[in-house]
This record gives C-alpha cells, sequence and structure tokens, in this order.
C-alpha cells in the first residue's frame, strides 16, 4: 500500500474542508438528495451514479445509508478519481468518462439505474450540453428513477436578496481564508500538486483543462426545470434550497 493510500481519508477531509467554506450546509443538500432516491426505492437498495462524482463524496454517504447500495461512480479528473478509488476500493465501480460529449454512457458498467446524483458539478457545461445531458440521464434511469441535481441555482424570484445572500457568504468565506482555518479551491489543489503520489495526476489534470473548467454558467432553478421537462421527465421540481443554491429533482 501507497503512503498516499493510506492517506486517502485525509486527503477526503480537506477536500470536504475545503467545499463547506463555499457551501456549508453541505450536509443537508446531500441528504436530501439521498432522502429523494429512498423514497423511489421501495426499500431496495439502490443502483446509483454517482455522476461527476469526484472523490466519492455521494458514494461514500450513499453506502453508508444504503449499505447494499450498487454504486458507479463516474469523472473526468484523475487525481479526484483516484482519492475515490482508494477510498471506496471494492464498494463501487469507478469509470473515467467525459460528460462533454454522448460517449459517456458507453463507459457504464449497467444500462439503468435507480437514481443518478450529481453536485456542484453540471455548471461547467454550457447551456446547450447540459441540456442534452438531460435526455441521456433520463435514458440511463430505469421507469420510475430518480435524478437529482444541486448546485448553484440562483431565485429569480429573488434577484437583489440571492445577491445580498451570496455577497455575506463569499465575505465569510474570504474571512475563513484569511484565517487559515479551511483551504481555498487553489490552496487545496496546490497542496494536491506537491503530494508526491498525486503530483503526476494534478498534472494530468491540467492537460485536460489547461485553461481550467469551462466558465461558471448558473442559471436559476427555473431554467433547469424547463430544460428537465423538455427532456422528458414526468416530474420536476426543488426538493432543496440555501441561499443561491438548489436541488432539483426530476423522475423518469
Amino acid at each position: 500500500m501507497t503512503p498516499y493510500m493510506m492517506d486517502s481519508w485525509a486527503w477526503q477531509e480537506s477536500w470536504d474542508r475545503q467545499q463547506e467554506a463555499y457551501m456549508p450546509d453541505r450536509e443537508h443538500r446531500f441528504t436530501a438528495m439521498l432522502d429523494a432516491l429512498d423514497a423511489v426505492l421501495d426499500g431496495r437498495p439502490p443502483r446509483l451514479l454517482d455522476l461527476a462524482g469526484g472523490t466519492g463524496t455521494i458514494s461514500l454517504r450513499a453506502l453508508a445509508r444504503f449499505p447494499g447500495a450498487e454504486v458507479t461512480l463516474l469523472d473526468l479528473d484523475p487525481a479526484l478519481l483516484a482519492i475515490a478509488g482508494a477510498s471506496l476500493a471494492d464498494r463501487a465501480t469507478i469509470v473515467t468518462a467525459d460528460l462533454g460529449t454522448r460517449e459517456w454512457r458507453s463507459a457504464l458498467p449497467h444500462q439503468e439505474y435507480d437514481g443518478v446524483l450529481t453536485a456542484t458539478a453540471l455548471h461547467w457545461l454550457p447551456g446547450d450540453r447540459l441540456g442534452a445531458l438531460y435526455g441521456e440521464i433520463r435514458d440511463v434511469l430505469r421507469p420510475g428513477g430518480i435524478f437529482v441535481n444541486a448546485d448553484h441555482m440562483p431565485d429569480d424570484t429573488l434577484p437583489e436578496l440571492t445577491k445580498r445572500l451570496a455577497d455575506r457568504a463569499r465575505d465569510r468565506r474570504n474571512a475563513r481564508y484569511a484565517a487559515g482555518s479551511v483551504p481555498s479551491w487553489s490552496d487545496w489543489w496546490a497542496r494536491a500538486g506537491a503530494d508526491p503520489t498525486l503530483a503526476p495526476l494534478v498534472a494530468q489534470r491540467h492537460a485536460i483543462y489547461p485553461s481550467g473548467h469551462s466558465p461558471e454558467w448558473n442559471p436559476p432553478a427555473s431554467w433547469h426545470l424547463t430544460a428537465l421537462t423538455a427532456a422528458g421527465f414526468t416530474e420536476v421540481g426543488t426538493v432543496w434550497r440555501g441561499g443561491s443554491d438548489a436541488a432539483v429533482a426530476a423522475v423518469r
């Protein structure tokens, strides 16, 4: 076992702390997502797709809640996938695929899933691609299966209040960075790039995203609900909101 493999939980913890600086209510959204999944299972262990799953944050929480779950985690980032693979070991199937193309589904080990969950990831995709992806996600769900996307989704009926909430959250986050209580996004990646095992994977990541991800695109929740309806889901709605973030759900 490599030193990195022994330290996988330390990297998971530092990733969580870095993410929680952006989303103090992060665990609440995960609970709401898993509640929505639970509601369509009728007591069965789920077959779950953790889409753009990164280090395995959702997969780990799903396995803790549903010990018999059959989990697939899909992502493209080699560094985050290495942490996920070390943490999840043989409890999940890890696949590498690019959601920017329609071919991502060919990497999946199953044709149908009970649920597809994703958080704070799809805002990197342009609008036309995200709309198409919603249709592709519907196609990998069983009838009655559920898709939940938690991300930056402002409430367009409260534009000024949403802006004020976002500004206050940014100020609190910057104060935590200044005090050194949590690592920033750039600090976390700098530390990962200095780790002997992660360093070559971080270099691969830079080759995949030479200028970082594409610019963030954060439409309101209403845009997502309209796009999910157009993709053919039978029910769509918002299952959680916290400030300028929300989780939208869609049932096939």
